[in-house]
């Protein structure tokens, strides 16, 4: 039967995991990097050493950011000048 949760607002169906799986085996089935990402869980702040004992139930809601390095050298210079600066950047 598999693992049925919202991710990002989504319902997916985990097929290769029990109702009951652990957040590592989670991020692992969804092929993630686990240093890449932060995750939300039921609006809780997962802790990346916590997730091999955080049970994921069928139900729960994931909410997962992925990091993406990237931007121009000018792009970072006006970020660290916004950010000595204390202005808020737009997004």
């Amino acid at each position: 039967m598999g693992l049925t949760i919202s991710i990002n607002g989504e319902s997916r169906s985990l097929e290769g995991l029990a109702a009951s799986a652990s957040l590592a085996e989670v991020i692992a089935e969804l092929g993630l990097k686990a240093d890449r990402i932060a995750v939300e869980h039921n609006g809780e702040i997962a802790v990346r050493g916590l997730w091999a004992g955080a049970r994921v139930e069928p139900g729960d809601r994931l909410e997962i950011v992925h990091f993406v390095g990237g931007g121009t050298e000018q792009d970072t210079e006006r970020s660290r000048r916004d950010f000595k600066s204390g202005h808020q950047l737009q997004c």
